[in-house]
């Protein structure tokens, strides 16, 4: 899996935490997941999140291709969250349009065997206590 990521982004995802059964997703609403600058927040399980390459594809956007270059900013995001809403926000737009352009990669490097096991998940700070 992590091969076939760096390829599809080129460049390394290891700095990528992903963070399964988070407290933080749940203040985001109906969210499956959350970005931060190298952080994916999970309401469920890494498991579920790696064998959903859309999603998959769409969160590691928001974080290699807007938080890491610092073009996404939780600023940034809620401006245009109120300007044009959830769906239309450029943020969103953009990663979902990534994720569906790359999907058919993805799927092609992981049949191809050539691909790693997925990144090792974080658990949440609910989980430590």
């Amino acid at each position: 899996m992590r091969a076939a990521l760096e390829a599809i982004f080129a460049t390394r995802i290891d700095h990528v935490r992903v963070i399964e059964h988070s407290w933080f997703v749940r203040l985001h609403g109906r969210a499956i997941a959350t970005t931060r600058r190298g952080r994916i927040y999970l309401r469920g399980s890494a498991q579920e999140f790696y064998t959903n390459p859309p999603l998959l594809l769409h969160e590691y956007c928001h974080v290699i291709h807007q938080w890491q270059p610092g073009t996404l900013t939780v600023a940034r995001y809620l401006a245009e969250w109120l300007r044009r809403g959830y769906w239309n926000n450029r943020y969103e737009v953009e990663a979902r349009a990534f994720a569906q352009a790359h999907a058919a990669a993805l799927h092609t490097r992981l049949k191809g065997g050539g691909a790693s096991a997925a990144p090792a998940p974080q658990p949440s700070s609910a989980s430590r206590r």
